[in-house]
């Protein structure tokens, strides 16, 4: 990877740092609240998700479209992110690491649903690249510290 950081000035860093930072919310912000298949928009064309240990590994935003767009339509979820650090290596990349952590039931309908404790907890490890002036994710790789099954609500639950 390039590492050639003196052709960027400060407000170029600063730039591109809050584009990737930008990117990390979004996807977020997608999957939780948006149309889940458009995080592939947020991807490069050959971008990859993947989780080493679930030995899931994504590629192409089609498939990408296709892989978070089949989630459950019950599905209720919340990812909390934190410790987001870019690392700007070059005019054109970049890595972050993000911590994580995911609320998430199956079955909700509607309303309030008691509080439990999160499905995961982890962090993400992301590279970047630039292309046509917007930056977007090469690679979303996910750890996992902590995690469970995805609990199921009753028909009582979340209504």
């Amino acid at each position: 990877m390039d590492t050639d950081n003196r052709a960027l000035d400060p407000v170029e860093r600063l730039l591109a740092e809050r584009a990737c930072e930008r990117l990390i919310v979004e996807f977020v912000r997608r999957l939780d609240l948006g149309d889940p298949g458009s995080v592939a928009d947020l991807f490069t064309s050959d971008g990859v998700w993947e989780w080493p240990y679930g030995e899931r590994r994504v590629q192409g935003r089609d498939a990408l479209r296709d892989y978070f767009g089949s989630r459950p339509a019950d599905r209720l979820s919340r990812r909390m992110c934190t410790n987001i650090l870019v690392t700007v290596t070059s005019p054109t990349t970049a890595t972050a690491t993000t911590y994580f952590s995911t609320y998430r039931v199956d079955g909700y309908q509607e309303g309030l649903v008691p509080p439990r404790p999160p499905a995961q907890v982890g962090h993400y490890e992301d590279t970047f690249r630039k292309a046509d002036d917007a930056w977007l994710l090469a690679t979303r790789t996910l750890f996992l510290s902590f995690a469970g099954p995805t609990e199921q609500l009753g028909n009582h639950e979340g209504a």
